[in-house]
């Protein structure tokens, strides 16, 4: 859930990276949430909660997909691609910083570097 709030705290920054980890654990509890504001939308014959819900989780969505497309080192339109983008979540990123960004797994890398 920490992961989840991490990237609702960077709504719409569409600069620097994502780990594998911050990308997954969004989507896991984004898709757990859309399940559950659909059921009880379902339930309550009112489908208004699950569209605020899907609207609001958009941006966040597209923002954190471009991070995750810098971390290995690719630029963000790699999203609109189909089954490549899904190959790319799923690489490990770029070790060290890159064009992007410093790596979010080993900031000290970068300050090994600057030193």
């Amino acid at each position: 859930m920490i992961w989840f709030l991490a990237v609702l705290k960077k709504y719409a920054i569409f600069e620097g990276r994502a780990r594998r980890k911050e990308y997954w654990y969004f989507v896991l509890f984004s898709s757990l949430l859309t399940f559950l504001f659909a059921f009880i939308s379902a339930y309550f014959n009112n489908l208004s909660l699950y569209y605020i819900y899907v609207l609001s989780i958009i941006i966040p969505s597209i923002s954190v997909g471009v991070r995750r497309m810098h971390d290995v080192n690719k630029s963000g339109w790699y999203i609109l691609i189909p089954i490549y983008n899904l190959i790319l979540y799923c690489t490990p990123g770029t070790e060290g910083p890159n064009q992007y960004g410093s790596d979010p797994k080993r900031p000290e890398f970068e300050e090994f570097l600057n030193s």
